[in-house]
């Protein structure tokens, strides 16, 4: 017969991860409101203020950085998962010349690392005066993975809805935004988080595509609080905690809704 592990036993071992992984962002916080050049383990609460914040917001320019960020993972969200959905629905439920070519070429782009067509998308987009625009900052986020996850998640919407639409008079548009977004919401939602954080954290491509200051998203505005002799580890950690907020944020208020489209496109594909 099995021994069984007391609950307090197996409680304890979940922590014990979960507590070490908390333990970072919590040093992280605390430093934010300190004016350490250096890391340590030793924080005075009676020294600690908010003037590493108040100097990302009146030195740094972190508000107008914010507004950039925000702007480009949005349009990068919401037209990734409209170009996807739309691209997924072709590939899954109609039929046209070398289709399941196509669709494979398409998908071994993801085979391609990101850093060995940088310079390629750089003379694209200086040929199409797109430099320092939102548009180069947020398309080349746009790729077959999000084609490839909903593809997989429609190919289960059975034929026969669309055939009720279509004798109900829909047309070609009102099925598909109808009759096949709301079904596929979850795996919608699941691509929505994958690209806001892509989005979010890409530091290499808003690197070389942004020259004009007023254009920086967080990352680079981030890259900008470290010294070249000495630096203020604290306003470093209070640009690293803004930063890290939104998509944390936005994590915790789709949770359910991440973890559900992961799982049904994991089962349907």
């Amino acid at each position: 017969m099995k021994k069984k592990w007391p609950l307090y036993v197996v409680s304890l071992l979940c922590v014990i991860p979960v507590v070490l992984a908390i333990i970072p962002f919590v040093i992280m916080v605390l430093t934010s409101f300190t004016q350490n050049t250096d890391i340590g383990l030793r924080f005075n609460f009676n020294e600690m203020n908010v003037v590493n914040y108040k100097a990302l917001y009146r030195n740094f320019n972190f508000l107008n950085s914010l507004k950039n960020s925000i702007i480009v993972v949005s349009c990068a969200c919401f037209f990734n998962c409209l170009i996807a959905s739309m691209a997924g629905y072709g590939f899954a439920k109609k039929e046209f010349f070398l289709k399941e070519q196509i669709f494979w070429i398409y998908l071994i782009t993801l085979m391609v690392p990101g850093q060995a067509i940088i310079v390629p998308l750089f003379i694209i987009m200086n040929k199409l005066d797109l430099l320092n625009t939102y548009t180069a900052l947020f398309v080349p986020i746009i790729n077959a993975f999000g084609v490839f996850l909903t593809k997989q998640f429609i190919e289960a919407v059975p034929d026969e809805l669309l055939e009720a639409a279509r004798i109900d008079g829909c047309g070609e548009i009102r099925s598909f935004f109808s009759v096949i977004i709301p079904l596929i919401k979850p795996v919608l939602i699941s691509l929505t988080v994958f690209t806001f954080v892509t989005s979010w954290n890409d530091f290499i491509w808003p690197l070389v595509t942004v020259n004009n200051s007023k254009m920086n998203t967080l990352t680079l505005s981030l890259s900008l609080l470290q010294g070249n002799y000495s630096t203020n580890y604290g306003l470093l950690m209070a640009g690293t905690t803004v930063t890290f907020l939104p998509p944390f944020i936005l994590y915790v208020i789709l949770q359910k809704q991440f973890v559900e489209g992961i799982a049904l496109n994991g089962l349907k594909g």
